[in-house]
């Protein structure tokens, strides 16, 4: 292996497998240190082994040989440490990216709280945000808090490996909870702007008249769309088809009637889609340009035109499984991968592999991104999502927008969070959420002089983003060979629904309808006549996250070879790769809050209305430890095993459920927690805000005043480099507020032609 090619070292665990995986797909060559034998999923879920580390590097090493593992950090250039107690071989090693990723962080109150997905999910607030609003609430499948924290923690040894190009390595911290809490949505963000705590939504979306429809023979992701030409283009399906009821008076052509009175909507729409098959109506509503979609699932991925047509699938061994988010380097996908038997690389423990000298230490007040300039041509959520955490550690971020075409979250009445009127672009929470720390040009590009002020703004920047439909710059006259003309050393970073190649890459999507064609929604629900799907954006902040990890990578890249590329980053193919071991196991997939492994694990409620309390049993140990705290022996004695729980799931579930509704779910999860056993509260948006020790002690909700809007708190940064800090430094733009200074500063327009602009309505 090249020195240039970075060595990951993993001392795995549920919550860093995936960021391992992800630096396998980014072509790093990634070591997994198993323990003598091998790792003990390769026995006791080979599948999940496969999927997880597959294309990794073996040594195995004793626990207690520290020597091994000293030799071993030696030549590597990241440590990804999903061990509770952390590695101790890597102190001193000035030049290592040490990252630890725990389920609540290394400092706090809760630092030392054990952690599932389902526990994290419900402490991150995940959980409070999915189910129907009078049941239980409902996790994701695939271990999605699990997947998010990987996911950061693939952006955090990227960032940190960037820092070291200046500096030394460092250690960074990676709390699962916060990277949860970081990607709700509007969940917190109603009661930070709205002093409103949502109801779980059920299958409608909390605040876009989207949801999730019953089909002839399964489900269908879609709804009303967010224009007036989408909901203009139904209707018209709607009366040809004679299905529109009273659909086609007037008053419906107000959006805010079909909002009051959506559910007679639906209705209506769900009378019409419930006679067509799934596939044939997709199909259908997409050649109008509506936003539907079949929710298929994993099972149905490998039939999936769109994703066949582009190789998202990876051959492992002989078997299908899932790809990676996004084509790496220069639309390279890695396609095939094998399995490392046990200690097949032991020799790389004697090898002398050098690392790149530390630099000296770095200021701390400089953020691994600085000096990096963002354009950003990004609307809505997945695109602004992945600026910001590009913002968030210290990228120039140039917001283009117009008052003639704004992002649409400015305007938008039921996406307007705000204690204030809704018709003000500069008070929106949801805005002003994911676009701190970003400045914001006006500029209309619907003009050739726009167009061409942007080319100035294009040749000047390290990176551009756009989540557009696939021939939008196209049409501009900027495809990628004209960008590349234009700036040769560019990074581009595109995010449609898609991708922009493709049998499908004209297709409309949302990230209900993406969730729904990955697998997602069908897998989100208690059983397969009751699919209750995924409908906030979780889709959006994933695509958004895997768009910061090409980001970063390609500007990692560039820096070894000077060259950008362009990252067709397809919004569908980033949550599929998500969906873990489903494709692999689609014939064992379970619903509801179950393990396939574990038992008990579940929600029960406590007392107060809608509180209930998240529990895991990963062992027998834990499960004795259990019938302890509900001073049950007989059950420690009577169900011995996880199969002998699962048998008597109903006596072991009533067991559990009537001890905790006497105690409060903060109570509860605490006796558990001192018992050594996961266990949490799920907890709302206010929970979070108001209650939450751990996310108090790690300053997670930050205060920022905004011109417009005032002071509010904003959501945090889940990743702390110790070196090189991320914060949120400032709030939103007030829109158009920086556009003077970044033309003449960033273009090097004289003020004479920003007069000429400004007279022209060019800049507005």
């Amino acid at each position: 292996m090249s020195a240039s090619i970075p060595r990951v070292v993993e001392l795995t665990g549920p919550f860093t497998r995936f960021a391992g995986r992800l630096l396998v797909g980014l072509g790093h060559e990634v070591v997994l240190v198993e323990p003598p034998g091998g790792d003990p999923d390769r026995l006791e879920d080979p599948d999940a082994f496969v999927h997880w580390h597959a294309g990794k590097r073996s040594v195995t090493l004793d626990p207690a040989d520290r020597g091994g593992l000293r030799r071993l950090l030696e030549g590597a250039d990241v440590l990804l440490d999903g061990t509770p107690e952390g590695a101790e071989g890597a102190d001193g090693l000035d030049h290592l990216v040490h990252v630890r990723v725990t389920p609540f962080g290394l400092v706090g109150p809760r630092s030392d709280w054990q952690g599932t997905d389902l526990v994290v999910a419900a402490l991150g607030g995940m959980l409070a945000q999915v189910g129907d609003p009078d049941g239980p609430p409902l996790r994701l499948p695939e271990n999605q808090a699990e997947q998010l924290a990987g996911v950061n923690a693939a952006i955090a040894a990227l960032l940190g490996l960037r820092a070291r190009r200046r500096g030394t390595g460092q250690l960074v911290d990676v709390s699962a909870q916060a990277c949860v809490a970081a990607a709700l949505e509007a969940g917190t963000l109603a009661y930070l702007h709205e002093d409103r705590v949502p109801p779980r939504p059920g299958r409608v979306h909390p605040l876009v008249p989207h949801g999730l429809f019953r089909a002839a023979d399964g489900h269908l992701g879609g709804g009303l769309g967010g224009s007036p030409r989408m909901w203009d283009a139904l209707l018209a399906w709607l009366c040809e088809e004679g299905a529109e009821a009273d659909l086609a008076e007037p008053r419906w052509q107000d959006p805010v009637e079909r909002k009051t009175h959506q559910e007679h909507v639906f209705k209506v729409v769900q009378d019409f889609v419930g006679a067509w098959p799934k596939a044939e109506f997709a199909e259908r509503a997409q050649a109008r340009k509506l936003p539907w979609a079949a929710v298929d699932l994993p099972c149905e991925l490998p039939d999936n035109p769109q994703l066949a047509a582009r190789d998202f699938f990876t051959r492992v061994d002989g078997r299908t499984d899932l790809g990676f988010p996004f084509a790496f380097p220069e639309g390279h996908r890695r396609t095939a991968l094998t399995v490392a038997r046990p200690g097949a690389d032991q020799a790389l423990l004697d090898e002398a592999r050098p690392v790149r000298p530390a630099e000296g230490a770095a200021p701390a007040a400089r953020p691994a991104l600085d000096g990096v300039r963002v354009l950003d041509l990004t609307w809505v959520l997945a695109g602004p999502y992945c600026t910001k955490v590009l913002a968030d550690h210290g990228a120039d971020v140039i917001k283009v927008e117009s008052a003639g075409r704004p992002d649409p979250t400015r305007f938008a009445p039921f996406m307007h969070l705000s204690r204030g009127p809704h018709t003000d672009p500069n008070t929106n929470g949801y805005f002003n959420e994911v676009n701190r720390n970003k400045r914001s040009v006006a500029l209309d590009t619907r003009t050739e002089d726009g167009v061409a002020v942007l080319r100035e703004l294009i040749a000047r920047c390290d990176v551009l983003v756009e989540n557009f439909s696939a021939t939008v710059l196209t049409r501009m006259g900027l495809g990628y060979d004209t960008l590349r003309e234009i700036n040769p050393g560019l990074v581009y970073v595109s995010m449609s629904g898609m991708g922009h190649t493709g049998p499908r890459a004209g297709w409309v999507s949302y990230a209900d309808t993406v969730s729904a064609s990955s697998g997602l929604t069908g897998l989100t629900g208690w059983g397969p006549d009751d699919v209750v799907g995924v409908i906030y954006g979780h889709g959006d902040i994933v695509a958004g996250l895997q768009a910061a990890l090409a980001t970063v990578a390609a500007l990692e890249h560039r820096a070894e070879t000077g060259r950008g590329q362009h990252i067709d980053l397809s919004q569908l193919e980033a949550i599929a790769a998500h969906m873990g071991t489903s494709l692999l196991t689609a014939a064992r997939s379970l619903a509801g809050n179950t393990h396939p492994r574990w038992s008990p694990q579940g929600v029960y409620r406590c007392l107060g209305a809608d509180r209930w309390l998240a529990v895991s049993v990963r062992s027998d140990e834990e499960w004795t430890s259990l019938c302890r705290v509900l001073e049950r022996p007989d059950l420690a004695e009577r169900l011995p095993t996880a199969d002998d729980r699962r048998r008597e799931s109903d006596l072991v579930d009533d067991a559990l459920g009537a001890w905790a509704r006497t105690l409060s779910a903060d109570l509860a999860a605490e006796l558990l927690q001192a018992a050594g056993i996961p266990a949490g509260a799920v907890q709302d948006g206010r929970e979070l805000v108001e209650h939450d020790p751990q996310l108090r002690a790690r300053g997670f909700y930050v205060r920022a005043e905004h011109p417009v809007a005032g002071a509010f708190l904003h959501e945090g940064v889940p990743i702390r480099l110790t070196g090189t800090p991320g914060s949120v430094r400032g709030p939103a733009p007030v829109l158009g507020a920086d556009t003077d200074a970044v033309l003449r500063e960033v273009a090097g327009l004289s003020p004479e032609r920003l007069g000429e602009l400004r007279e022209a309505g060019v800049l507005r």
